[in-house]
């Protein structure tokens, strides 16, 4: 009996799949332009023009930023995030933040109610 199985088995794995089409699923998987939302979760922090650059600004504890792109640096092994936030006027600002300057949240309500316990 374990010599027909391990025939079996051996003639099962070695057909070749070449000439069977490949199917995309119906949703691709990262159909959000966004990866999540972030709210700052130290006193300030710079928004960067790139990792490891020139300051753009600064937010504050509390703020609530649109995660678009996660990167790590190889060098120093940081991770940083780039990030959009609307100011005052209504206008999306883009920069990078150190990953370890936020809490990462999967949905905006989420992050909106972990906001107000830092704003207060």
């Amino acid at each position: 009996m374990i010599p027909v199985l391990l025939l079996l088995f051996l003639t099962g794995c070695s057909r070749s799949n070449e000439g069977l089409p490949v199917t995309p699923p119906a949703t691709y998987p990262l159909t959000r332009e966004y990866i999540g939302f972030g709210v700052v979760n130290v006193s300030f922090t710079h928004l960067l023009s790139e990792p490891g650059g020139v300051s753009k600004g600064y937010l504050r504890r509390g703020t609530v930023v649109r995660i678009i792109e996660r990167r790590i640096d190889r060098q120093s092994q940081e991770s940083w995030v780039l990030t959009e936030e609307n100011d005052r006027s209504g206008a999306a600002q883009q920069g990078w933040l150190q990953e370890t300057a936020l809490d990462i949240y999967d949905n905006e309500s989420k992050a909106n109610t972990a906001s107000k316990v830092f704003i207060q």
